[in-house]
């Protein structure tokens, strides 16, 4: 059950992470919060099969903040990837 407390912060913090990264009209308010729950429900599953307790808090770190960080990184990445397409169809078709 302590999964879903971690997958919820997880969502929250992803929303909040939408917001405050660059380009969010380039993407749907979606994806980032997805990249960071689907990425903590990972970890978190992870590292409760490797035996880490739930009372410890490098479970919560890790789940929380890294999945926070790999979604930081992947928004970026899929917002600058989306600005060169654009680009590059632009320029193809000469507007």
């Amino acid at each position: 059950m302590y999964i879903l407390l971690a997958l919820i912060a997880a969502c929250a913090l992803g929303i909040g992470l939408h917001f405050l990264l660059p380009g969010r009209e380039m993407r749907g308010v979606i994806v980032t919060p997805g990249i960071a729950t689907a990425v903590a429900a990972v970890v978190y599953t992870a590292m409760q099969w490797a035996g880490v307790g739930q009372d410890s808090i490098w479970l919560w770190l890790a789940s929380i903040v890294g999945s926070l960080a790999v979604a930081a990184v992947a928004t970026l990445a899929l917002t600058s990837a989306r600005t060169r397409s654009d680009a590059a169809k632009k320029t193809a078709l000469g507007i």
